[in-house]
């Protein structure tokens, strides 16, 4: 349940009652807020900002607010942080600070971005092949945000990344905080940079795990990088199974089948021995990438399923990825409804810009990727900019330098590979934060924090003390040596597409 307050305070009036209403079973608390559309027009409309708090634990050793910011764009902070418990009752974050979430605007429960199901079930979903395919790119794109415009309004020119920023400013002052800590992942992490720009002495500290960089202008760079860390955790992979007996390669040629496989589905010769659809190329490097986030919940599987396929024999993680599903892990048809909300493309093509002269130039990138890395050709994140090019809306948060100055000591953690956010990402964010500390985890995966023990144990021991790791310091790689009966996979969050989302 989520019930609504009067307004959201600006950062120099008096904060107005929060109503909170109980939510969920982990005893969270839910309200909305009211912030304006526009931070040009703080008088004008406003929208609703959907917000959570679980309170701190130990009340008595209460040392203030953590903001947790979710990934994206698209991504819900109540449903995880707020209703799931998606960080542990123990954990130091949950016993020292009242830890507070949100839906970002134009997302879930905060005045969502809604288009057309059936507009949106209507996507591409590869990579341009030839002139026709690209041209059907621009066409399609050019009619989902006029589509999404219509049942949406006004909203979908104000759900840039600089808003989404303000909007943490305003749920602090609504808190009636002098300083906030900050903790996000992935997408966050830009909400998070952005907020030191603009309000770097309302920190108290900041942690952002697996960073994007939003200064990266050239599409080439974009695609070269994300692909970069797919070939680098591919690699990573088949020397884990070469080492692990319990993986289901253990003792093949793992490149080789992974390659045998890969050039069999490019061909059209892949098949689902279950049902007999054709499982293509796109669909087995986005098995491989989605594998690629969680090693501890998912290489086991991801091992079994290369070898199923390699061997002939069904399953039901075949099954899930053929051509008749719809790329989001379950199967049968997608559910028909008049709108879906869909916040993804309205807000990143907000914030980034690409110059592409025509499908000649981004062929050419490709075939130049696939010369570079020659095991898995392309990353699935050139959805991020196919998905942008003649989207009809204005870039309101361009690419950018960040310009921060006094801000606290940031802790960045970073993984050696990471397919969601590349490790050049966040050597490039570190570079454009004053006073960050890098903390390097050594193995792969998107989330440190989940990822690994160590990265885990720095972030809260920073967030709860100011005390940061020496620079230098490094996190030993942390790889399952045997399947888990309590190992659940997790992917990076999808679009209603099934397209990935950071």
């Amino acid at each position: 349940m989520l019930v609504s307050t009067s307004a959201a305070a600006p950062a120099s009036a008096a904060p107005a009652p929060i109503d909170w209403a109980a939510c969920g079973e982990i005893g969270g608390e839910c309200a909305t807020i009211k912030v304006p559309v526009d931070y040009a027009d703080p008088s004008g409309p406003t929208l609703d900002l959907a917000i959570g708090r679980l309170k701190a634990s130990e009340p008595d050793k209460r040392i203030g607010v953590l903001i947790v910011h979710p990934g994206g764009p698209g991504g819900s902070g109540i449903s995880p942080f707020i209703l799931n418990g998606a960080i542990a009752p123990d954990s130091a974050m949950r016993k020292y600070f009242d830890l507070v979430s949100l839906d970002p605007r134009g997302v879930g429960r905060s005045t969502p971005v809604r288009c057309s199901a059936d507009v949106v079930n209507e996507s591409p979903l590869t990579f341009p092949a030839n002139e026709a395919e690209y041209q059907a790119w621009l066409a399609y794109n050019a009619k989902l945000s006029e589509d999404c415009r219509e049942h949406t309004g006004a909203t979908i020119d104000h759900v840039h990344t600089t808003n989404a920023a303000r909007d943490i400013d305003s749920i602090r002052a609504v808190l009636g905080e002098r300083q906030i800590s900050f903790f996000a992942l992935s997408y966050g992490t830009q909400v998070g940079q952005q907020y030191a720009e603009l309000f770097p002495g309302r920190l108290r500290a900041m942690a952002i795990d697996s960073n994007m960089d939003h200064s990266i202008t050239s599409v080439f760079r974009y695609l070269q990088t994300t692909t970069e860390d797919l070939e680098g955790s591919f690699k990573a992979f088949v020397r884990w199974c070469d080492s692990t007996r319990a993986c289901a390669l253990n003792g093949e040629d793992v490149t080789g089948v992974w390659d045998g496989l890969h050039d069999r589905a490019a061909a059209g010769r892949l098949d689902d021995p279950a049902t007999g659809e054709p499982i293509t190329a796109e669909q087995l490097r986005l098995t491989l990438f989605d594998a690629m986030y969680d090693p501890a919940g998912s290489w086991f599987d991801l091992a079994s399923h290369l070898k199923t396929l390699a061997d002939g024999e069904a399953t039901a993680r075949t099954t899930a990825k053929t051509g008749k599903t719809s790329k989001t892990g379950t199967t049968g048809p997608r559910k028909r409804q008049e709108t879906v909300g869909y916040a993804y493309p309205s807000i990143w093509c907000s914030d980034w810009k690409w110059e592409v002269s025509g499908f000649e130039q981004l062929d050419q990138y490709r075939k130049r990727l696939e010369r570079l890395y020659p095991h898995t050709k392309l990353s699935p994140f050139w959805s991020d900019v196919l998905v942008c090019l003649n989207w009809q809306g204005k870039v309101s948060n361009p690419q950018h330098r960040l310009d921060i100055t006094g801000n606290p000591p940031t802790l960045l953690p970073k993984a050696r590979y990471d397919v969601g956010t590349p490790a050049a990402w966040n050597y490039g964010a570190a570079r454009q934060i004053p006073r960050t500390t890098v903390l390097e985890y050594d193995g792969v995966g998107h989330g440190q924090y989940r990822n690994s023990t160590c990265a885990r144990t720095h972030i809260e021991t920073y967030l709860t003390s100011l005390v940061l790791p020496p620079r230098g310091t490094r996190c030993a790689a942390e790889y399952p040596d045997r399947p888990s009966a309590t190992a659940k996979a997790e992917r990076g969050p999808l679009s209603p597409t099934g397209r990935p989302l950071h």
